[in-house]
């Protein structure tokens, strides 16, 4: 007999003391998958997550395809009940600047009910998430369950596809969470929809064989930093939209997001105007974007007076949900071609890309699952939001279980700072998060058991 509604709750309640233990255990691991970074901490993260799921009775095991180590822990389902794949990934972003940085980025600390560090909330708290539900059950699990922890997803997942299709018996399942996105506002919580696609790609422009004097030669013959600014400029139009042919873009995204609240969660500065058209929503969610995200060019105090031969940019081009990345790069490069001023020569090379998503949250998976929601945020019912970043995998996962019901969950909020400085993991909300956890996993098996 599955734990009643409230026992389950009370137990998740008895849990999170020592969820939150192990969760800062795994924040002091620096498990960066990046190259020119310690793997071997990468290599003891998986390790502490393993041990997690074993000390919840699943039968565990470390992988590797040619990557970093992901982990499998597997329980298998009672008769004629589901089994439920819970993903989160162990790995995190690089720190950046750590003088930016309040406290030291792999030293948990909690300030006025938040706590900081890499990986707090982007994933470890996911991982903790599905250790907490487990815990809960105990040997009551009403479902079978099959956990995946990824360790390279901060890193573009590379061996991810492998390990998927390797291991795709033992992944198989009913119902899938992914739990690495966020919530719609503290006290909101929300299941994620749609995801916009990703294309990286670097633009080089040479106009000389070699550096020049700026005054023998500047005027007629222009620098490649300002050929290349001039081309980036083009990515553009006066009003912010996005001036590539051929990307694909929709509007349509039903949930408001008042633009005084979205210019504070962004740090946006006074004076400074949105672009774009449209609704923020539709802007963040369902149109493209392009950033420029780094120049490789001389620091201003080194700077020579001389005209640069060469100039490269990275850019990133967040695709709608609909869109193809491969005829979406397509239109990159030819826009970037097509624009290349003064004859300069140009080379555009693809870094990554990822497919958008779309997510049906229809049916008895995502009912039960909207279920848990409301009943751990005590009657506020979840909505069902967009998000503007992507996680490429999902499409990955939608192709290889196409009967899986997947719900896009996760323990951010709109002042979670994940991927910046002073991350940090609102404690109240994830404690609603690993409630609202095994509640859908006790709403799941009542559900679906046949």
């Amino acid at each position: 007999m599955s734990l009643s509604e409230n026992d389950l709750r009370a137990s998740v309640a008895r849990e999170m003391p020592g969820v939150r233990a192990d969760l800062e255990r795994l924040v002091r691991i620096p498990s960066i998958a990046f190259e020119g970074f310690d793997h071997s901490q990468v290599d003891r993260s998986a390790e502490a997550v393993a041990e997690l799921l074993r000390g919840c009775g699943l039968d565990t095991q470390i992988v590797r395809e040619g990557g970093r180590p992901a982990v499998i822990g597997r329980r298998a389902a009672p008769a004629g009940a589901p089994t439920v794949l819970l993903y989160a990934h162990h790995d995190v972003q690089p720190v950046g600047d750590p003088a930016l940085w309040t406290s030291e980025p792999f030293e948990p600390v909690e300030r006025d009910g938040r706590l900081y560090g890499r990986g707090a909330a982007d994933d470890k708290a996911g991982v903790m998430a599905h250790v907490a539900a487990l815990r809960a059950f105990g040997d009551d699990l009403p479902v079978g369950v099959v956990v995946f922890v990824e360790g390279e997803e901060e890193y573009g997942s590379e061996s991810l596809d492998t390990i998927l299709n390797k291991y795709h018996e033992e992944l198989r399942s009913d119902v899938i969470v992914i739990a690495d996105s966020g919530n719609w506002d503290i006290g909101q919580p929300a299941l994620t929809t749609s995801l916009r696609g990703l294309v990286n790609a670097f633009v080089e422009v040479r106009v000389l064989k070699s550096a020049v004097h700026s005054g023998m030669f500047g005027g007629p013959v222009p620098d490649a930093l300002t050929a290349l600014v001039k081309l980036l400029a083009t990515l553009h139009d006066e009003q912010g939209e996005v001036a590539i042919d051929g990307l694909v873009g929709r509007e349509g995204a039903s949930v408001d997001y008042p633009e005084d609240r979205f210019r504070h969660e962004a740090g946006l500065l006074d004076g400074v105007k949105l672009i774009g058209h449209g609704s923020i929503t539709d802007r963040a969610w369902t149109k493209p974007s392009v950033s420029v995200l780094g120049i490789d060019a001389p620091p201003t105090n080194a700077a020579a007076n001389a005209l640069q031969p060469s100039a490269k940019a990275k850019i990133s081009v967040r695709l709608a949900p609909g869109d193809d990345p491969k005829s979406a790069y397509a239109a990159i490069r030819s826009h970037l071609e097509k624009y290349t001023p003064w004859g300069a020569q140009v080379e555009v090379t693809l870094e990554s890309d990822g497919a958008p998503c779309v997510i049906d949250a229809t049916g008895p998976a995502f009912d039960a699952a909207r279920a848990a929601f409301q009943t751990a945020w005590d009657g506020t019912a979840p909505v069902d939001m967009g998000v503007g970043g992507s996680i490429p995998f999902i499409a990955t996962f939608q192709e290889l279980f196409p009967q899986a019901a997947i719900l896009v969950t996760g323990v951010e909020d709109p002042f979670s700072a994940a991927h910046g400085p002073d991350e940090s993991l609102h404690l109240g909300e994830f404690a609603r998060v690993c409630e609202a956890e095994a509640l859908l996993l006790r709403n799941v098996a009542e559900a679906l058991t046949r």
